[in-house]
């Protein structure tokens, strides 16, 4: 499903798209075409002296460019066999008090994904989505839970095309632009953290388990799923003291639109859900359940199933946070 293949990646100069390029450079040498689509000229001018001594380097295409513009997006599309749908505006506090603006990119620029992948020769679109889009509270996570639900829905529309439409949703990237670590990584040298509850968790993972979840999709995803892999959580308090112990904290109180704790997968979906081991898939219908199960050897889970941050299984102590945060974060991400 990547070899010999042209994949447009939207949203390809963001923190998960800069890390896809790479592992699919490295992974997959027998990638036909990878085109970044992006509006950001600067981000596409350092991605390009960053990567411009691989290897691989012929094989990228840089397309300037903004999903709201349906014309240049099908421009884009000519020759593309998948669509990894990484764009979106995402910093919940901004969605809040710019509501139009979210719209436009994450609900109405996913309608063009969608759209454009139907008038073209694309097979598979794979759309990003996010832990807030289930049942959301916010703005930001209201319009993914919009963009989820499109992406599904265009397989019902797709008629006798070969072309699939799936979701990969996950939790908090540690080290995604404007996440909490750089923030208090920023805040240690002044002797205090701000933080906004000490009861708050989120679920945690890294952009190479990302990528890999993606990647999983794109080998595995037939089309009417929600793949969400299984990922461990953390305690906002724990970071600060995995971070610097000494450091006082400075409760500010939750932001516009946050939860004190994130949803993946609530108990009314559990009856569509399947675990298949590393990951659950919540299926957009019975027959498509029905047949993931068969695929993959799913197991249900129980009808009243809930993965939510604070009561998951796997939680990151200390030592653990401190790992992740060495290994993942560079002083240019702070």
């Amino acid at each position: 499903m990547i070899n010999n293949q042209v994949i447009l990646v939207t949203g390809g100069t963001g923190s998960f798209g800069k890390k896809f390029i790479d592992i699919l450079l490295n992974s997959f040498p027998k990638v036909k075409k990878i085109i970044i689509y992006s509006r950001d000229e600067f981000k596409q001018f350092e991605m390009q002296e960053r990567l411009k001594n691989q290897k691989n380097f012929n094989k990228l295409r840089f397309f300037l460019g903004d999903i709201r513009d349906k014309s240049r997006l099908l421009m884009a599309l000519a020759g593309v066999d998948i669509i990894v749908h990484a764009a979106a505006l995402k910093q919940v506090p901004a969605a809040e008090y710019n509501p139009m603006e979210f719209i436009k990119t994450n609900v109405l620029g996913t309608q063009n994904i969608i759209e454009c992948a139907l008038e073209s020769k694309v097979k598979k679109v794979i759309a990003l989505s996010t832990d807030k889009a289930c049942s959301p509270i916010n703005l930001y996570g209201a319009t993914k839970l919009c963009a989820d639900k499109i992406v599904l829905s265009a397989n019902n529309i797709k008629g006798k095309k070969k072309i699939s439409f799936s979701v990969v949703r996950y939790g908090n990237v540690i080290n995604s632009r404007g996440s909490v670590v750089p923030k208090l990584l920023k805040e240690e040298s002044s002797g205090k953290f701000s933080i906004t509850d000490l009861k708050m968790t989120r679920f945690s993972i890294t952009l190479q388990e990302g990528v890999e979840a993606v990647i999983w999709s794109l080998f595995n995803c037939k089309g009417g799923e929600i793949l969400i892999p299984k990922i461990p959580s953390y305690n906002l308090l724990t970071l600060t003291r995995a971070i610097n112990k000494k450091n006082k904290i400075r409760i500010i109180g939750i932001r516009p639109g946050e939860k004190i704790h994130e949803e993946m997968i609530l108990p009314s979906d559990s009856y569509l859900t399947l675990d298949i081991g590393k990951y659950y898939i919540i299926a957009n219908n019975l027959i498509t359940k029905k047949n993931i199960k068969k695929r993959l050897q799913g197991k249900n889970v129980k009808l009243d199933f809930h993965y939510k941050s604070d009561t998951n299984n796997i939680f990151l102590n200390e030592v653990k946070l401190k790992k992740i945060i060495l290994n993942e974060i560079s002083p240019r991400d702070i």
